[in-house]
């Protein structure tokens, strides 16, 4: 692939919190269509990455290229989401005493936002056909009409998933998306992401490595706020530095 063929372009990024560098002189990018998996210790820095991205966190420096080459530094939260970032957060934020119809209707991505639509019935044919496909795509049609907070944990990520992809991202950022969740759940969010990642880019954050080598082309390892290594699955966990950190083996030099 060629540079043209990045969504995202993050170069010598640098978040400092009074001294200390959450991201430190990080360099990352992410092609269209790409399913990208980051990995690293506590503390590295995963979290802040997708943070300055996302416009939650702003960088100290460094540059953030999105798209056909906009700057996201500078930019809030809904500019950035309006430009076509969407993110998935570790936990599920969902409308529980909802229904699972109710909460997609809710994030449709519309001309005229707010809840009138939904709560008076105004949703178009167009948008219900988009939000049944979603809920196959998700898997839960045959929760529709189910109240959001009788579903399981696994499922209310799905649903969150799917929430977000109403509001038609080519960008998602997806934090530690199987924490707490089955065998079979965690599967099934795998081929969820390979699913998805056919249509945008999906930036995952993982510390499950049984995940990551279902789901994972490229693998990138962040360590104190730098990236130390990308490649496949089986180039990351051969890299010596990075069994280092890992197995907590990394020498102090003298």
């Amino acid at each position: 692939m060629t540079d043209g063929d990045r969504i995202l372009s993050c170069e010598h990024v640098i978040v400092d919190y009074d001294g200390f560098k959450a991201l430190n002189n990080c360099n990352f990018s992410v092609h269209y269509n790409e399913l990208r998996v980051v990995i690293g210790p506590n503390g590295a820095g995963k979290t802040t990455l997708l943070d300055v991205i996302c416009g939650k966190t702003p960088p100290t420096s460094g540059t953030i290229l999105f798209g056909n080459g906009i700057s996201l530094v500078g930019k809030n939260a809904e500019d950035i989401t309006k430009l076509g970032v969407g993110r998935k957060f570790q936990a599920p934020s969902i409308y529980g005493n909802l229904s699972v119809w109710q909460n997609l209707d809710l994030s449709v991505k519309r001309a005229s936002k707010g809840v009138f639509p939904t709560l008076v019935g105004n949703t178009t044919p167009a948008e219900r056909a988009r939000i049944s496909e979603v809920l196959e795509t998700i898997g839960l049609t045959e929760q529709a009409h189910a109240r959001a907070g009788s579903l399981s944990h696994g499922q209310k990520q799905w649903l969150e998933i799917g929430m977000v992809i109403l509001q038609e991202p080519s960008l998602l950022l997806v934090d530690e998306p199987v924490a707490g969740m089955s065998d079979k759940e965690t599967e099934q969010t795998g081929q969820l992401l390979m699913t998805l990642s056919q249509k945008q880019a999906i930036v995952v954050i993982e510390h499950d490595m049984d995940f990551v080598r279902q789901i994972a082309n490229i693998v990138t390892v962040l360590a104190e706020g730098t990236v130390i290594c990308e490649g496949t699955v089986e180039q990351v966990q051969a890299d010596e530095h990075v069994r280092e950190i890992y197995l907590g083996r990394a020498k102090v030099a003298h």
